[in-house]
């Protein structure tokens, strides 16, 4: 399954969005996502900006918002605990930010994640 390019303007909006956290930024899905404690909490992907929020705040936001949905990556495949926003809701910068962080306070809640080893392969003798 081919992904829609994320558009530079949508990724600039998300990375001056965080420029004030203390976060790590890696590529995820062709487009950079954001990092506390190693568990991600934003990214892009396609046309939306992707969150990870608490239970009850993913209920908030759903409730608030028609547009903010569950982050399904592929069909049938949700993301726990992420929602999309669509371009529509990033475009406010009040919405955005408020979002983002109680993302950020979120995953930084959570204990850090270990790094997953990589599988190296044996060498045959």
């Amino acid at each position: 399954m081919a992904w829609k390019k994320a558009s530079a303007e949508l990724i600039n909006l998300l990375e001056q969005s965080v420029v004030n956290y203390r976060c790590d930024r890696k590529v995820m899905f062709g487009s950079p996502t954001f990092f506390v404690n190693n568990n991600m909490f934003a990214g892009v992907h396609q046309d939306t900006i992707i969150i990870r929020l608490s239970e009850q705040d993913r209920q908030e936001i759903q409730s608030r918002y028609d547009e903010a949905a569950p982050f399904e990556p592929m069909e049938g495949h949700i993301m726990k605990e992420y929602i999309a926003l669509p371009e529509s809701l990033c475009h406010n910068a009040e919405i955005l930010q408020e979002w983002l962080t109680r993302s950020y306070q979120y995953a930084r809640s959570l204990p850090f994640k270990e790094p997953k080893r990589s599988k190296s392969k044996k060498k045959a003798s």
